[in-house]
This record gives structure tokens, sequence and C-alpha cells, in this order.
């Protein structure tokens, strides 16, 4: 795992207010970044910009491997991924709606399965693969949506607010995944609200105060 993910001076506005204001950031080597700011401050934007799925006002997103830099195409999406505090659910089981982006990719049966169960058994769902996904619990589905990210095996985890609407079961369970992550090679950066938690879980603590992005130094 090499992707290097490299920010430089982002800006964004929506409406004539600025959310971001020459916003950059390095993030290269496996391990847990944690970004905090207040309601409002721009931290889903800055993660959905990191992720290519909303695009800077100004300012580039570029990623590198082994020092090189990596053509902004389907190959790269399919190293980073984006989990959203809400997840979309397909009404079918919860093996199937793990595997979709497997089938989509056209991968041999045999690899599907062996993926699915594996991501299913890491977050603790395996035993309800056959079961409807709607009628998992919240903190099952956010569980589900993890291992939907990580049956695709990207190199960048990005994880927007993961334990925003979970109980502290859940909450516990999702931080014992993320920390997992963190031991299987795996670089995720995350925003959340909770400063416990972000201490809890981060190698490195980032803020945005003042639509700018300030580094924790302790």
């Amino acid at each position: 795992m090499s992707l290097e993910l490299v920010v430089s001076n982002i800006s964004k506005s929506y409406s004539g207010d600025a959310i971001l204001k020459n916003c950059s950031f390095t993030f290269n080597s496996s391990g847990i970044c944690a970004l905090m700011g207040q309601n409002g401050s721009g931290k889903s934007t800055f993660l959905r910009i990191c992720a290519l799925l909303e695009e800077p006002d100004s300012g580039e997103v570029n990623f590198y491997s082994e020092g090189r830099p990596v053509a902004n195409d389907v190959s790269l999406m399919r190293r980073i991924t984006l989990l959203l505090p809400k997840i979309g659910v397909f009404n079918t089981t919860v093996y199937k709606n793990v595997s979709y982006g497997l089938n989509i990719r056209k991968l041999k049966r045999n690899d599907i399965e062996s993926r699915v169960e594996f991501s299913l058994d890491f977050v603790g769902l395996l035993r309800k693969k056959n079961q409807k996904a709607l009628t998992l619990s919240s903190g099952e589905t956010q569980r589900l949506g993890i291992a939907r990210a990580l049956v695709t095996e990207p190199e960048i985890i990005f994880l927007d607010e993961p334990t925003a609407s979970v109980d502290m079961k859940n909450t516990e369970i999702i931080e014992d995944i993320i920390r997992k992550m963190k031991k299987d090679g795996r670089s995720i950066i995350m925003t959340t609200h909770d400063m416990a938690q972000a201490k809890r879980l981060s190698d490195r603590l980032l803020f945005i105060k003042d639509s700018q992005i300030v580094e924790r130094q302790d």
C-alpha cells in the first residue's frame, strides 16, 4: 500500500461563501488521520474533494504511487473509496449488497464469494449474509457500508462521521473495525465531531478553522 495523497491550495465556495481557503494537505503513510471542525466548517466538502467526487474551485488533488503521479481515471477510483454517514442500501440480502460492486467488475464467482465473506466477517456480519439488508439496525447498516467499501480492497478509505448515527455499542464495534483496517495496512482519513474518538483512533489530528486546515501539534 503506497498511495500518497497531496492536496495543494484548494478552495471552495458555495453561493459566494468561502468554505475552504487555500487548504493544503499531504498523507503518505498507512494510519489514521482525523479531521475535526464545527458543523458547516467544510469537513465533508474537503473529504469529497479528496475522494475526487467534487471539484474544487481552485487548487489540485493529486495521488502518487512510489513517487510517480497516478492518472485520475477509473483505475485510481478503484484504489480509493468514500463512506458517507448515511448508507444507501439495496432491497436485497446483505451478501448481494456487498457483492454488487464486484459483480459490475465481472470478477469470478469464487473470487466474489471469498472477498464478500472476508469483508462481512471483518465487520461482524457474516452470520447475517442472507438477511435482508433493510432489516439491519442503524449500526449494522453502517458496518454493512464499511464491508461494501472494504470488498473492493481500496488503499485509502475516507470515512465521513462513521459513528454519527449509531449507538454506543456499535460505536465501539466500528472503532475496533477502524483499528483493524489500520492494522491491515489501510490508510484512513476520517471526519469526526468527537474529540475523544479522534484521540483514541488517530495518528494525526487536523482541524478546519476559518476555512483553513490547521494541524494539531502535541
